[in-house]
């Protein structure tokens, strides 16, 4: 069957490199403006995949994504980190101090927030996506009007890059999810050695620590724990967590004893650490 990809953002976008990396450059690609949208995509069937960002190393947790992944029980079956290189573009001839507003998705926006301090003559707008504000750019000839997206994305509409690298910080990356609506992952038993889960502690004391005292004992590493509150439920909390592993055996004695202990565990995917 053919993969039909979607991602958030249109042509140039960080999503689409990581589409293009993961599935391929022929990859046919469904570009959608927001994740609710990237969503509803995979649930009508109009995409076979996902591609979806989850966490970037300077701005933290994609939060409500973790919601739409548990809510529209999506399958994860992947994960790609892309390092990310913003650039501020424009149209030709212009410079940094012609440029009143630049547009750009706040989690780019937030990324550059140093180098926007040496600029306070900058309105900063969110918008969208990154290369689709370069693409509005170059199709209306906006003057004053700056745009933080990829090179590549200055490359395909036509802009001068007039500054590069204005990450806050150089080493700057995104982890994406590869997500589907299929129970089976396509990842070989012997590969997989991450798992990403959702589980409900009782609301006693200690029952968070003996939970992942079990994954420790069980030798699995935790490499990532977010909190998300309860809907209807004040002060109560799901956890999703990131473990990996050497043995899947291991992982799944720790699977047979957690299903027991906690109030809910939910497997939200079993993949290759892209990272190992």
């Amino acid at each position: 069957m053919e993969k039909k990809v979607a991602i958030q953002g249109i042509k140039g976008s960080y999503h689409h490199a990581v589409a293009l990396a993961y599935f391929g450059e022929d990859t046919y690609i469904n570009e959608c403006m927001s994740f609710q949208e990237v969503v509803h995509s995979l649930e009508h069937k109009k995409s076979t995949d996902a591609v979806m960002a989850i966490e970037n190393s300077i701005a933290g947790s994609i939060i409500p994504n973790y919601a739409y992944i548990d809510e529209h029980n999506l399958t994860i079956s992947g994960e790609y980190f892309l390092p990310i290189h913003h650039c501020l573009m424009a149209l030709q001839g212009q410079e940094i101090l012609d440029i009143k507003e630049v547009y750009s998705h706040p989690m780019a926006l937030l990324q550059c927030k140093e180098f926007f301090r040496s600029h306070p003559h900058i309105k900063l707008v969110e918008d969208a996506d990154t290369a689709d504000v370069a693409k509005r750019i170059h199709e209306q000839q906006l003057k004053e009007i700056a745009a933080v997206a990829g090179e590549t994305a200055a490359t395909i509409y036509q802009l001068d890059i007039l500054a590069k690298e204005i990450q806050t910080v150089k080493s700057n990356s995104t982890r994406f999810f590869i997500l589907n609506r299929r129970k089976k992952t396509g990842v070989k038993r012997e590969e997989i050695n991450k798992a990403s889960l959702k589980f409900l502690a009782d609301h006693k004391k200690g029952s968070l620590a003996t939970v992942l005292n079990v994954m420790s004992d069980c030798g699995l590493n935790l490499t990532k724990i977010q909190s998300l509150p309860i809907i209807n439920m004040p002060w109560k909390y799901s956890f999703f967590v990131d473990v990996t592993f050497t043995d899947y055996k291991d992982y799944e004695k720790a699977m047979s004893v957690l299903k027991i202990m906690a109030l809910e565990l939910k497997i939200l995917g079993e993949y290759k650490n892209q990272n190992g």
